[in-house]
């Protein structure tokens, strides 16, 4: 298989949206890329649209049912802070960074999910302390490239306010501009999260949003710029994607309140849970039940029993709900005994005290107890797409696609590299690669 290209670079802007397209292609760094770019403005996300399924889809063009990473957290019922799926091991197969280390290529990764204790050259992974023992900078270098990660922190490191945006995004664009210039890796994964996180806590067209958008172009533009320096764009096929929307709710759906009240679920004196039957496990605008004991099919009628009833009540929040081999044909875990769908301004949380709907105050998005917008929903929302943009060597300028999915741009970047996934779920859009190009 040739390769049509000798640098890819794929920066993901988390929750960047079709309905940003328009904003976008009028800032001065995007409209630049767009000038002999090919795109698709309606990129359909998988389910649930949330970013760590979303960006093992990316690389490696499966569905959450096929490459395991079903949500962003692990079923640990009672747990304030579940565990992430942080780490390469979740992942089943072969990813595109496996296959471009297999060929000899150079790689890097910032903050892109799923890639902790991955075989990735140079890796800065997305985790994060989530024991109060932990330190946040060890986890980090335990689980990724310690020297490199070492020397970001010391030239970057002040750029840094924990974990907060837009902090972050600088601190992981610094060391994007320096990988370039001083690694030139083959293969560069980058993960921007400050869009997604002021849609979150501000709102999907708060001004703080519409900010993040200017500071993102901004941030395109100066990797551009080092490419450029590196004396490598010429030979650099550059990505800019979203991984999903994201839709602002203003009540939050707890469901475990209703499995509690049942007896599917049982706290001790203080509050925490002992036991189990069926436990719903949030994936924000959607979410799985699932059954301690598969076979308990007594309970899982008494269960489907009670969704149906919610259903009927657009009040309750929950528009619709999957059975488990419905739920993987949406490409979903079908280890859930169910899925259900919020409806448009509700979201799901897994608390299971108080009221079984909450209405969201701004005291409680201020603590982080709560957001304003959120994503997981089904890809069948209305105006719920995202972005795929694609310029530089071996892409055909100036071509739309007019619709993909976001399982076809794994095999895509496969064949720019001249490398094969494996059996996926998704085809590389062919008709927007330049195949009389190959290095």
């Amino acid at each position: 298989m040739s390769r049509l290209t000798d640098y890819l670079l794929v920066i993901s802007f988390d929750c960047l949206s079709s309905l940003d397209f328009p904003i976008i292609e009028r800032l001065p760094n995007f409209k630049k890329l767009l000038e002999r770019a090919s795109y698709c403005r309606n990129v359909e996300t998988i389910y649930p649209s949330v970013t760590y399924p979303c960006h093992a889809t990316i690389v490696t063009g499966r569905y959450p049912k096929n490459h395991g990473i079903v949500n962003n957290t692990l079923l640990q019922p009672g747990r304030l802070s579940p565990d992430w799926y942080w780490q390469r091991r979740h992942v089943k197969g072969t990813t595109l960074y496996d296959e471009a280390k297999k060929a000899g290529m150079k790689t890097a990764a910032l903050l892109w999910p799923v890639t902790a204790k991955s075989t990735i050259d140079y890796n800065m992974p997305e985790i994060f302390a989530n024991r109060s023992w932990q330190n946040q900078i060890l986890v980090s270098l335990l689980n990724g490239s310690p020297l490199y990660q070492l020397d970001m922190n010391r030239k970057f490191g002040h750029l840094r306010n924990g974990l907060n945006q837009p902090e972050l995004d600088d601190f992981v664009l610094a060391s994007t501009v320096e990988t370039i210039k001083t690694r030139k890796p083959n293969l560069m994964l980058v993960h921007f999260v400050d869009l997604d996180s002021q849609r979150h806590y501000h709102g999907f067209s708060s001004d703080e949003a519409m900010a993040a958008l200017r500071r993102h172009d901004e941030r395109l533009g100066k990797i551009i710029n080092a490419l450029k320096e590196s004396g490598i764009y010429d030979n650099t096929t550059i990505i800019a994607l979203g991984d999903h929307s994201a839709l602002d709710e203003s009540k939050a759906v707890k469901l475990n309140v209703l499995l509690k009240k049942l007896g599917f679920i049982t706290v001790n004196h203080d509050g925490k849970i002992i036991d189990w039957k069926a436990y719903c496990k949030s994936c924000d605008g959607s979410a799985y039940i699932y059954m301690k004991d598969p076979n308990d099919t007594e309970s899982q009628q008494q269960i489907e029993a009670l969704l149906e009833e919610l259903v009927k009540n657009e009040e309750n929040g929950v528009e619709r709900f999957l059975t488990s081999s419905e739920a993987r044909e949406k490409g979903a875990d079908d280890k859930a005994t169910f899925m259900i769908e919020a409806k448009l301004g509700y979201y799901f949380k897994e608390h299971f005290d108080g009221e079984y709907i909450d209405e969201i105050q701004i005291e409680d998005v201020r603590e982080k107890r709560y957001t304003f917008a959120s994503h997981g929903y089904s890809p069948e929302k209305e105006n719920y797409t995202t972005v795929f943009i694609a310029s530089g060597k071996g892409i055909r300028p100036n071509i739309e696609i007019p619709s993909m999915h976001l399982v076809d741009e794994g095999p895509t970047f496969a064949s720019l590299l001249g490398l094969d996934l494996g059996k996926t779920d998704g085809r590389a859009i062919e008709e927007l690669l330049d195949l009389g190009v190959s290095s």
